[in-house]
């Protein structure tokens, strides 16, 4: 494809992206809740927390993150070419949309200082120009964003220069900042330190780790992918889907033991952090394209399907989840509602997220049976489409 061109056949509703957002979701909350929120005060740890939080973070950290971002740029692939097909430019609705999006972060940060949907906003803005570009464009822009090019200037200015610094835009002590409200304050004490502090909190550390070059690439992953239809039973889609799961999973035996050995050969800091960086990424990218080619081809093509079935109203209610987390997480781990931080190591955080996942499951089924969306998908929707002549679907 030289350039853009609506697609000749419907987009209708990928069931395995819904899969897939649900197991984002899910492992986004339990994560969340091993951390406390982003609130690292814990009681005396066992043998067995320390297990859990490695394993933990081995399995999910930074890969269900990354899962999410890749499906926001199918969504907006979708959505976008929807529209094109019917003669109408998405863009203007899509703009707004982020804007809306934006407002829904910044409610999130009155119950959680680490909410992602602000960063998600603005990176959806970013990359709303290249909505009609060629593929080649698309991969192009994409591929430079996989290399982390703020981690390859540093590595690059800290080999020449063993004086510089790794970039530092001050997280350390925003995050600082936000520690008395959890530990002590009320609720509008952590309301007006997730404004005050959260959201410049957010997109520094995005920017200082990695993870905003990263989301960028994943939104534009993610629209590559919708372009090709390869979310669709269809075609040789399974058979890509399982060379990716094969070429990940070698990808990630490559990357895993760089990322613990090479940063340590070189003597400058600047350097052996952005490596470290660098390295990180491409290791938890692969280990999420091996979660996302495995779950597509098995509720594709193998007898667990059904099973797989059995957590789409998780997946369809997405919005209304990661923000509902928010809200009774800090609840149960802050000051302000049942202060469980002083007594949660991370074994019984483990077990108070799945019990949270499988009650917002029961809700989303029950939700869903006279629904047509979540309630905050719904209000997204309907302010999406404020103003138009007819609400489009």
């Amino acid at each position: 494809m030289t350039h853009y061109q609506p697609s000749s056949l419907p987009n209708t509703r990928i069931d395995a992206a819904d899969l897939l957002r649900a197991v984002a979701v899910a492992g986004i909350v339990v994560l969340h809740f091993i951390e406390h929120l982003n609130f690292y005060a814990f009681p005396p740890l066992t043998s067995l927390d320390r297990a859990v939080w490695d394993v933990a973070f081995f399995v999910l950290s930074s890969k269900m993150y990354a899962i999410f971002a890749m499906l926001f740029g199918l969504t907006l692939f979708v959505q976008h070419d929807n529209q094109a097909q019917r003669g109408f430019d998405f863009r203007p609705r899509f703009a707004w949309r982020m804007v809306l999006l934006f407002g829904f972060g910044l409610l999130d940060l009155l119950f959680f200082n680490g909410d992602i949907l602000t960063v998600y906003a603005v990176c959806g803005l970013m990359v709303l120009p290249l909505v009609r570009t060629s593929n080649r464009v698309v991969m192009g822009f994409a591929l430079f964003l996989a290399l982390q090019p703020i981690e390859v200037f540093y590595f690059i200015g800290g080999l020449l220069n063993p004086q510089l610094q790794s970039l530092n835009l001050g997280s350390g002590d925003m995050f600082t900042a936000i520690i008395p409200a959890q530990s002590g304050g009320n609720w509008l004490d952590v309301a007006w330190a997730g404004l005050r502090y959260g959201l410049p909190l957010n997109f520094a550390w995005a920017i200082e780790h990695g993870r905003f070059t990263q989301t960028l690439f994943l939104f534009l992953l993610g629209l590559w992918l919708g372009r090709r239809r390869l979310f669709y039973d269809e075609g040789r889609n399974a058979v890509v889907w399982r060379r990716t799961m094969v070429w990940s999973l070698v990808a990630f035996t490559v990357f895993c033991p760089l990322r613990y050995t090479v940063p340590q050969l070189f003597a400058q800091e600047c350097a052996q952090a952005s490596l470290t960086v660098m390295l990180d990424m491409w290791k938890n990218l692969s280990m999420m394209l091996f979660y996302v080619s495995a779950l597509t081809w098995m509720y594709h093509r193998t007898r667990v399907r059904r099973l797989l079935a059995k957590l789409l109203p998780y997946g369809k209610m997405s919005l209304s989840n990661y923000i509902g987390q928010s809200v009774v997480g800090g609840f149960v781990f802050y000051h302000w509602g049942l202060g469980l931080y002083t007594v949660s190591g991370h074994t019984m955080s483990l077990v108070l997220g799945v019990a949270f996942v499988f009650l917002q499951y029961t809700f989303c089924r029950l939700w869903l049976r006279n629904h047509k969306r979540g309630p905050l998908e719904q209000l997204w929707h309907n302010a999406t489409w404020a103003g138009a002549r007819k609400p489009k679907k």
